[in-house]
């Protein structure tokens, strides 16, 4: 019984969700539009280094994953014990973390000699 009304009520949530966002948006927008607000104007500026950014992250994130997968295997071998494999998780969640946070670090040293380059 819960294999059925489970998937249906996830969907149901899901598409409520997505329905109150937009309506909530746009009773939003059409409240600034009677106040002569431009609901354009207010918006984040562009971000020309997101996806620098955020493929950076995932690099680091992949390679820290490589570099935890190498560990785990070099360290503990075959077969792991209860406390081995608590162990191997913090390896992967310290790799994780160092290696996104390296990308991000290299994400904005790009971004920061691009700003200098184009201030000059």
């Amino acid at each position: 019984m819960i294999g059925i009304l489970f998937p249906i009520s996830l969907f149901l949530g899901g598409f409520a969700m997505v329905f109150g966002i937009r309506y909530l948006s746009n009773k939003e927008k059409m409240a600034m539009i009677e106040r002569g607000i431009n609901p354009g104007v207010g918006k984040s500026a562009p971000k020309p280094y997101l996806s620098l950014k955020f493929g950076l992250l995932l690099v680091g994130l992949g390679i820290g994953l490589l570099v935890a997968l190498s560990i785990v295997r070099s360290m503990f071998g075959g077969e792991m014990t209860h406390a081995e494999t608590s162990q191997a998780v913090a390896v992967y969640f310290g790799c994780l973390g160092v290696f996104g946070g390296l990308g991000l670090i290299i994400s904005f040293l790009v971004e920061k000699k691009a700003m200098e380059k184009d201030k000059f």
